[in-house]
């Protein structure tokens, strides 16, 4: 079954709280009711890869400010029927940012996430079923800004707050401390 590999991380996954707890069992629960979950044509929802791309130190963090969205995120997007969500997390981290050097810090889940994507033209509202690994790039690449991005920065670790308040991006970023 092309599900199993994602069911099988999900599985092995140790969430930081209550809250990431539940959007996993949720994430469970979704992937196996729809073996189309990495299609985007599945309107209530559908499984997303995104990467927590860090500095080799750990003290900087890649962020985009997302063109549609209007908020700064970590890069990630749309499986497009590829039940690989590292590859998908991977190919999608390059595509927004244009790093060309990132690399996989290990194959586990770093973070799990269900959040919302409002309705934007014939699209309706639906659920991003978000599996996130951490990547890891240097920090004198350049960055290639695209029509998904408003802008593309580094950001110190201890200054996220002053961009975002996303609940989810806070939790990486404290696991990322607790993975120095």
């Amino acid at each position: 079954m092309h599900r199993q590999p994602l069911l099988s991380l999900l599985d092995k996954h140790q969430p930081t709280d209550e809250q990431e707890r539940r959007m996993r069992d949720q994430t469970i629960e979704f992937v196996t009711q729809h073996p189309d979950c990495f299609e985007r044509h599945l309107a209530i929802g559908h499984v997303t890869g995104s990467a927590w791309v860090v500095s080799p130190d750990r003290q900087r963090v890649v962020l985009i400010h997302h063109a549609k969205l209007d908020r700064w995120l970590q890069p990630g997007g749309h499986a497009d029927g590829d039940p690989d969500l590292l590859r998908v997390a991977l190919r999608e981290a390059q595509e927004e940012t244009g790093l060309s050097s990132l690399q996989a810090v290990g194959p586990d889940i770093f973070d799990v996430d269900i959040h919302r994507i409002p309705a934007r033209g014939t699209e309706p509202e639906h659920l991003h079923y978000d599996i996130r690994f951490l990547l890891e790039a240097p920090p004198d690449q350049p960055f290639r800004q695209t029509r998904e991005t408003k802008a593309i920065r580094w950001v110190d670790c201890d200054r996220i707050a002053e961009l975002t308040t996303e609940k989810s991006i806070l939790r990486m970023n404290f696991k990322k401390k607790d993975k120095n």
